[in-house]
């Protein structure tokens, strides 16, 4: 039978949940203020998907992906996420022979990161599972106590300051770093619990030390065209 399968995203569950965060706390505190319009319409189709699968025994599967990032990104000088503009700007800096480059925030928080070839592989993978660990992930039985969704993301995370250095070394960029404090350093910490994907045998394979060299070749590639 087919799978239709829902991308959420982790914004979904409360700003101050409990870390790392389990399945189970979907719904269970506050958004994330700034998050509020996004994260309000994952949720209304996150429930879409288990009321069919409730009154219909439909195969809607809804998973929670970690914030990923890859080649072929979008390095649009403000409408982006947190690695590309800091590919772009150490690359800058390095070809300007800078001695420091200024970063937002204070480098404490942390943050997941997920390459996205292995997102992709862990949603083949789920949508590939045989009917007795798949059934159980879509909540038909609303009496099971599963949670409807599964977290997909690396199990750890890093703080700003260490995607700054990882980001750096492909880079080549040898300078100093400067933090401005002025500048917010976004949500607090979003570390997903992976157990669950554990235990169906799937893991994420990518370093993010390896995945950000891939990235920088190809950011390097599409400024050569």
């Amino acid at each position: 039978m087919k799978c239709l399968l829902f991308l959420g995203s982790s914004c979904i569950y409360p700003k101050l949940g409990p870390q790392p965060m389990k399945e189970e706390y979907l719904l269970t505190g506050p958004l994330e203020e700034t998050n509020w319009p996004y994260a309000l319409a994952k949720l209304a189709s996150i429930e879409m998907c288990l009321i069919y699968n409730w009154q219909y025994s439909a195969r809607y599967m809804a998973v929670m992906p970690a914030n990923h990032y890859s080649a072929k990104d979008n390095y649009h000088p403000t409408n982006n996420h947190v690695i590309p503009p800091l590919i772009s700007k150490f690359h800058e800096a390095k070809e300007a022979g800078a001695p420091a480059a200024t970063v937002c925030g204070i480098g404490t928080h942390q943050r997941e990161f997920l390459y996205i070839d292995d997102m992709a592989d862990a949603c083949v993978h789920l949508m590939n599972l045989p009917d007795e660990q798949l059934v159980p992930l879509l909540g038909q039985d609303p009496n099971d106590g599963l949670a409807s969704l599964l977290n997909i993301g690396v199990g750890h995370d890093v703080t700003i300051l260490e995607l700054d250095n990882t980001v750096s070394e492909p880079v080549g960029y040898k300078g100093k770093m400067n933090f401005d404090a002025t500048k917010a350093d976004g949500t607090p910490p979003k570390l997903l619990d992976v157990g669950r994907l554990t235990a169906l045998v799937y893991t994420a394979k990518t370093t993010l030390k390896v995945g950000l060299t891939v990235a920088y070749q190809d950011f390097l590639s599409r400024r050569e065209l």
